[in-house]
């Protein structure tokens, strides 16, 4: 057991980050002796990890911070930090431990407020273990304010501070930020190392996990949850469905409503089990009085928390929505490659039969116009174009394929 062992397919960054811990060990331990920091040290302050969806990005930056924070006495006698079972390792993995703070955001973007207080929490020193860590899986949702003011800290980081920036790719983190970072490239993970870790840490079916596996292409959230959640196979069900209902304008505007109310059902969904707990919560925390009456004062908290309460059902909606897309991709992508002749690496072998049916009665270069209208959907979505208005133009380009 150690803090790689859910990073999946990703050996040669483990042995990078592995490497890295050893090396901020004995820099740890030597300043502690007062000795001088040992020469040629692949330990730095900011650290950039990026690769696709579902490659493990912030599992990689988590593991690395449980390995930071290693207290095994096999380390103190050479072994390499990253247990597993030391306090350290294991708070760290879980998320109790008082020096890694791992920020994520269930908005659209993090803003200049909430990027400042992670600056001042940044510049303290660590409270019990050996490095104050601050893993950001959310990068790319920095606006512009707030990466300006992120980069001041990562220019002249504390002495003990160390941050872990995750986003898809280098472009979508400022230059200026990114040049100052140690930058890793995870990659997907193979579909059978996916497998393998669904049947082995969360008790899949072997059949059920290399569907799940193979359908969504090596991502480990997505293939955990359609392995596990009954309704994510359906959805995903009704979403593979659209290619052979779009043979008409009404058959178009029908499939774009349903993809719309699909994903606002998964919003209401999160509302429902977060919404109210934290809005009772937070009553709770002002001294509501009997019957709900709030005290004076306190109208401002919560219609802050009622506005954030309404932008995560966005992104929620947001997110919901791109996943379709994501699967719709993939349906037309197998659609290419059996026209193409091939039929090595077919992500839906489920919908066989539709596949083949949609390959015969088309063209590659249409097959490749219909690929080019999601990504346009998604472009647009991503400009705040009318999410239906965005679904509907893309279902008619679908037909007109």
């Amino acid at each position: 057991m150690s803090v790689w062992d859910d990073l999946v397919g990703q050996d040669r960054v483990c042995e990078q980050l592995a490497d890295a811990a050893r090396d901020a060990d004995a820099q740890v331990t030597a300043t502690s002796d007062g000795q001088p920091v040992p020469p040629g040290s692949s330990m730095t302050h900011a650290w950039l990890f990026t690769g696709p969806p579902g490659s493990g990005r912030s599992t990689a930056a988590r593991a690395f911070a449980a390995a930071l924070q290693c207290t095994s006495p096999d380390r103190a006698l050479g072994g390499a930090p990253g247990c597993g079972f030391c306090d350290g390792c294991h708070t760290s993995l879980i998320g109790t431990h008082a020096d890694v703070d791992v920020i994520r955001t269930d908005l659209l973007s993090i803003g200049v407020k909430e990027t400042r207080e992670l600056v001042r929490r940044a510049q303290l020193s660590p409270a019990v273990g050996r490095w104050q860590v601050i893993v950001m899986e959310d990068a790319d949702r920095l606006t512009e304010g707030a990466g300006n003011v992120l980069l001041k800290a990562v220019e002249e980081p504390a002495p003990r501070t160390v941050w872990m920036l995750c986003a898809p790719s280098l472009e979508d983190v400022l230059p200026t930020i990114r040049s100052r970072c140690r930058h890793l490239i995870l990659r997907t993970p193979p579909v059978e190392a996916v497998a393998d870790v669904l049947i082995r840490r969360d008790g899949v079916e072997p059949e059920r996990a290399h569907f799940a596996a193979r359908a969504t292409q090596g991502h480990i959230g997505r293939a955990r949850r359609l392995a596990t959640d009954e309704r994510a196979r359906a959805r995903r069900a009704a979403v593979l469905k659209v290619p052979l209902r779009v043979a008409d304008i009404g058959g178009c505007l029908k499939a774009a409503q349903e993809l719309i109310d699909t994903a606002a059902e998964d919003a209401k969904e999160v509302a429902e089990e977060v919404d109210v707990k934290e809005t009772e919560d937070m009553k709770a925390a002002l001294g509501a009085v009997a019957g709900g009456r709030m005290p004076r004062g306190t109208a401002g908290v919560m219609k802050e928390l009622e506005d954030r309460q309404k932008r995560r059902k966005t992104r929620t909606q947001r997110d919901s929505l791109d996943l379709a897309l994501t699967d719709l991709t993939s349906f037309y992508r197998d659609v290419l490659a059996v026209q193409l002749g091939s039929r090595i690496a077919i992500a839906n072998v489920d919908v066989q039969d539709a596949l083949d049916r949609i390959a015969r009665s088309s063209t590659s270069e249409s097959t490749l116009r219909r690929i080019e209208a999601i990504i346009g959907c998604r472009e647009a979505l991503d400009r705040n174009v009318a999410p239906l208005l965005a679904v509907e133009a893309m279902t008619v380009a679908l037909r007109a394929g």
